[in-house]
């Protein structure tokens, strides 16, 4: 899914997208398969959504969360904003999304923080907004 206006900040020596950045892009294509393969086997998880907080040690409870957040009727039109950037030791990623589903059209944006081992995700907190009126 190609970014409508994407601004996507990292250190200066990355010039490859970062994990995060990955996350978003896949997440955005609702390509779980793509977002289980960034995901450490054992990755620590936990969400924060408007009513409710989630918890996962599994790529796959991973898999079955963003099933929940992301149903077959939501339809993700694109990104609108993607960020990644690095604090101390964790990484960053902020990323928002346009879509639609039976109760109209929304905006959903997420700001998570993770860590990476051996080029996997294998911590993550995600913070969501929860789909707004657009």
């Amino acid at each position: 899914m190609a970014a409508s206006s994407a601004a996507e900040s990292a250190s200066p020596a990355a010039s490859s997208p970062t994990l995060g950045s990955r996350f978003a892009e896949a997440l955005g294509r609702k390509d779980f398969d793509g977002i289980i393969e960034l995901l450490d086997p054992k990755v620590d998880f936990k969400g924060l959504t408007p009513g409710r907080t989630w918890e996962a040690t599994s790529a796959e409870a991973v898999d079955g969360i963003l099933h929940q957040w992301f149903e077959e009727s939501d339809e993700l039109e694109g990104i609108v904003a993607l960020e990644s950037d690095s604090v101390s030791d964790r990484q960053r990623v902020a990323y928002r999304f346009h879509g639609r589903n039976p109760d109209g059209t929304f905006v959903v944006e997420q700001q998570a923080y993770y860590a990476e081992a051996e080029g996997r995700i294998n911590w993550m907190r995600v913070l969501c907004s929860g789909f707004r009126p657009r």
